[in-house]
């Protein structure tokens, strides 16, 4: 799966009344010739007209100040890809509709494979590789979900000011620091995810502080708000604050909402579209990313990754992963659902370096089966961390509370977390802010590969970087 969310719910676990059976969905023919698209790896930068000493002209003041705060300098990865260059790349009868900085790689559409060897002989480019083929059939696209405007009175939990989320914002010491005001108030969070079905109609949604929205796949969704639920749920346990009722791990957070999953095929453009999402983050100015996408297996057996490339280099999405702590943002990924099938592993980009991987536990804080395994092909200890994913309290783009399993959900636990302690400790560096989690996780002493440095205790990372940093922790 690339989505790290079983496509089954576990029907016991289901809270809300009402869920109706999904419709079958609908095929139709692929609009239009059979397309193509390829990633365009160009050879350099030179001549282009963007300068490191200028950097407002490609990053916000935001993005400049999280480096300058972190101590880190720009370098030629920042410098946008040479527009001459695209502009030659286009020149064949491609069509250029992505681009990657950090790779200096665009993807270019066509329905026309010749022109790949046309833009092959160019001077600047230095590879071209065929990343997507349009399918044969592509499903309806199926109108917004109805949705729930009110929670049913079993959904309170009045004993508890988190309601059905207490387990698992207790499980990493989220009430301490929550109750200090350490909510991830002043911090930004990207969902990078395949749709976020009705979170700006859902009332308790409504109140997150969502600062926009982008969609990154080709062609675009005309509203990512009408497309998959899935980024609905994970915001939710980030973001809700419905005292009572349903508490996320960073209510205070502001957050960026950033679609790059393509649900109707699965190839390996969507590395590039993550990338640039990814890219989109950075350059406005976000803290901490939280993703639940993850790849392995495609639709195109010959593009499938082995296990010897989980190298946290190979796969783009990967670089471009282990990139961020350089650019002073925090990566948590989910570690995949592949346990118990044949894969077993973790999938690109959860091997990444410098990021936070993070598998699931159940509520007695054991392993659950289906939760992805390392180490890295490199011998890197992964997941990194561990989170109550099976199952967790979400809330769903028909606004009704559930219980649904996957590391899809205990990645965005610890993100929010990741938000809470960061605003705590506001002098810390992102590398900084992994190394604690890491460190104040239950199983650091001996960490193995199935439990990695196990559950973060994030009150405990913020003492110990409060003493470390000679930061102020409020009292």
């Amino acid at each position: 799966m690339k989505l790290f969310a079983p496509i089954l719910l576990l029907l016991a676990f289901v809270l809300s009344a009402g869920a109706r059976p999904a419709k079958t969905e609908r095929k139709v023919k692929y609009p239009g010739d059979k397309t193509y698209i390829f990633r365009v790896t160009l050879a350099d930068k030179h001549g282009t007209p963007f300068s490191l000493s200028r950097p407002s002209r490609f990053l916000s003041a935001k993005a400049i100040e999280r480096r300058r705060r972190q101590h880190l300098e720009l370098d030629s990865t920042d410098l946008p890809v040479n527009p001459d260059y695209l502009k030659a790349v286009s020149s064949t009868g491609v069509s250029v509709v992505g681009v990657s900085k950090w790779n200096n790689t665009a993807i270019v559409r066509t329905t026309d494979l010749s022109l790949a060897d046309s833009v092959a002989a160019l001077a600047c480019v230095k590879d071209v590789r065929k990343v997507w083929v349009s399918p044969d059939s592509i499903t309806v696209s199926q109108p917004r979900a109805r949705f729930h405007t009110e929670f049913n009175q079993w959904d309170s939990i009045r004993h508890t000011h988190y309601g059905v989320t207490y387990e698992q914002v207790a499980m990493l010491g989220g009430p301490l620091l929550h109750r200090r005001g350490f909510t991830g108030r002043g911090k930004t969070i990207a969902v990078l995810d395949g749709g976020f079905m009705n979170a700006d109609r859902i009332p308790c949604m409504k109140e997150i502080d969502v600062l926009g929205s982008r969609d990154f796949v080709v062609p675009p969704s005309t509203d990512v708000f009408k497309e998959m639920e899935h980024g609905t749920k994970v915001l939710s346990v980030i973001g809700v604050n419905q005292p009572d009722v349903f508490v996320g791990t960073a209510p205070g957070a502001s957050f960026w909402l950033l679609r790059c999953e393509d649900s109707s095929s699965e190839y390996p453009v969507e590395e590039d579209y993550w990338a640039a999402a990814a890219e989109f983050a950075d350059s406005v100015g976000v803290d901490i990313i939280s993703s639940s996408l993850g790849f392995h297996a495609f639709d195109d057996p010959s593009a499938n990754y082995k296990l010897s490339q989980l190298d946290g280099h190979t796969a783009l999405i990967s670089r471009t992963a282990a990139m961020l702590a350089g650019k002073g943002i925090v990566l948590v990924c989910s570690a995949g659902n592949d346990g118990m099938a044949s894969w077993k592993k973790i999938n690109v980009p959860a091997d990444a370096d410098e990021i936070i991987t993070v598998g699931a536990v159940t509520p007695d804080l054991r392993n659950a089966a289906f939760s992805s395994i390392g180490p890295t092909a490199d011998g890197r200890v992964k997941p990194d961390v561990m989170a109550l994913g099976s199952p967790a309290a979400v809330i769903t783009g028909r606004g009704t509370i559930i219980r649904d399993v996957g590391t899809s959900f205990s990645a965005p636990l610890v993100a929010g977390m990741v938000a809470c302690l960061w605003q705590a400790l506001p002098d810390a560096t992102a590398r900084d802010i992994i190394v604690l989690v890491r460190r104040c996780a239950s199983n650091y002493a001996t960490p193995d590969n199935i439990y990695g440095y196990g559950i973060p205790d994030f009150w405990k990372a913020a003492v110990e970087g409060n003493n470390e940093l000679k930061l102020t922790i409020n009292n």
